[in-house]
């Protein structure tokens, strides 16, 4: 199980960095309702990681520019980044914010882009939605099926106003494990230890090193 829910947490992340390759209603997304709009996304991703063998391969550069342009948008990724660091993101200050977001994210594309590799025959569905019409906050509920028994993976949303309007992704959840609070507990330990430029310290050193790790396997 712990096997599995590492791959699962790659693949999360990994779908999700290859988000919307082609999606002709990226401008209407203010209008979807939460799940209508993972549903689409879901099936835009598989579609998009079977037919580009360079997102397959688990290209990093190609899965990095993706995200900033496709699924960054999608994602309310300062929100993120606070809840995994915690109390200590209130005592930080904007520079070290800044790079704790820019760490993160490439802590989370360099880690699971390699799960591209396993994509092969899977396919989400979608639960039916149970919230209110005026909710704020919503939990999305999918499960994927393909190889092996079924996979719960479910989404924490909520609705953003004014600019950029619509359902933004702030949690995921593989097998009952919620990404943000794996993370918390990792991060709750450096910082402690090191204080925050220490997480920030450590979240690049990490980064470098599969940087390096991904070089040596391309060479």
């Amino acid at each position: 199980m712990t096997f599995q829910r590492r791959f699962l947490g790659r693949l999360v992340l990994a779908v999700s960095a290859a988000a919307a390759l082609a999606s002709p209603f990226a401008a209407h997304a203010a209008d979807e309702a939460p799940d209508v709009l993972i549903r689409r996304l879901s099936d835009e991703v598989l579609g998009s990681i079977k037919a580009d063998s360079a997102l397959r391969s688990g290209d990093n550069s190609k899965v990095m520019a993706l995200v900033d342009t496709k699924v960054m948008p999608n994602l309310n990724f300062q929100r993120m980044t606070a809840s995994a660091v915690g109390p200590a993101w209130r005592q930080a200050t904007p520079q070290q914010r800044e790079r704790l977001q820019q760490e993160f994210k490439t802590l989370l594309i360099r880690t699971y882009s390699g799960a591209l590799t396993q994509v092969s025959d899977q396919q989400v569905t979608v639960k039916p939605l149970r919230a209110a019409a005026d909710a704020k906050e919503v939990l999305v509920r999918t499960e994927v099926t393909g190889r092996g028994d079924p996979v719960q993976l479910d989404y924490r949303l909520e609705r953003t106003p004014g600019d950029g309007a619509g359902w933004k992704i702030y949690n995921l959840n593989v097998l009952g494990v919620w990404l943000v609070e794996t993370y918390r507990s990792q991060f709750a330990q450096e910082i402690n230890s090191k204080g925050i430029d220490g997480l920030i310290e450590t979240l690049a050193a990490r980064n470098q090193s599969n940087s390096n790790n991904a070089a040596a396997r391309r060479g």
